[in-house]
């Protein structure tokens, strides 16, 4: 079974930053990995399900002109809110995924620190709607803690074959720090082909 509403409801009403990511040079760095993955410069439309207290959502703003921010616990939406109140480009609500999958296309998907509270069959759900929501050429961002928790499915590390074996996608980027694995993966096109490269966008190959 997937990881309780319960637990992060929990979670929230004991905090209102349950995992210090405000304070944790980890996170932050992680962060910064993150960002410095994505190989455009901007993005029109992107969708950050699991956004917890917005940390990431503030940063990946400013590189995209629309931004849906979710998350199922509705005080972390409301934090959410909150902190991006100034960024007209955000909209934060509370969304659970799969079942509440919002409508449209996006050319950003970011899944940080959400898959491994998901089964197999709810994974399985989830991964093929992010592939038919994202836009040919869109990329795909994924990062994961690398060791065991009581109430993950998984960890970074054996979510990386799963990732890796999606149909329709072509992976760029496959980071392993010792504790965190980060992929970015493009969509490829109706013919198969994978969108160039940064530096081939570039002219510089």
């Amino acid at each position: 079974m997937n990881t309780p509403n319960a637990y992060f409801e929990q979670l929230y009403s004991d905090s209102a930053d349950p995992w210090s990511l405000t304070e944790q040079w980890y996170t932050q760095r992680k962060y910064d990995h993150t960002l410095a993955a994505l190989p455009h410069r901007r993005y029109r439309t992107a969708f950050e399900p699991g956004c917890s207290v917005g940390i990431l959502t503030t940063q990946l703003a400013a590189r995209c002109d629309s931004l849906l921010a979710t998350d199922r616990v509705a005080a972390a939406a409301e934090l959410t809110a909150a902190r991006t109140r100034d960024l007209p480009q955000v909209r934060a609500r509370q969304l659970t995924i799969p079942e509440e999958w919002p409508d449209g296309r996006f050319e950003l998907i970011v899944l940080s620190e959400l898959l491994y509270y998901f089964d197999d069959l709810t994974l399985r759900d989830v991964l093929t709607r992010t592939v038919r929501a994202l836009e040919p050429g869109g990329t795909l961002v994924t990062v994961h803690w690398n060791h065991p928790a009581p109430e993950h499915h998984r960890t970074g590390r054996t979510l990386a074959p799963v990732l890796s074996a999606i149909p329709g996608l072509a992976m760029l980027t496959d980071c392993r720090d010792p504790d965190f694995t980060l992929h970015v993966f493009a969509r490829q096109d109706v013919q198969g082909r994978t969108p160039l490269s940064t530096a081939a966008r570039e002219g510089l190959l």
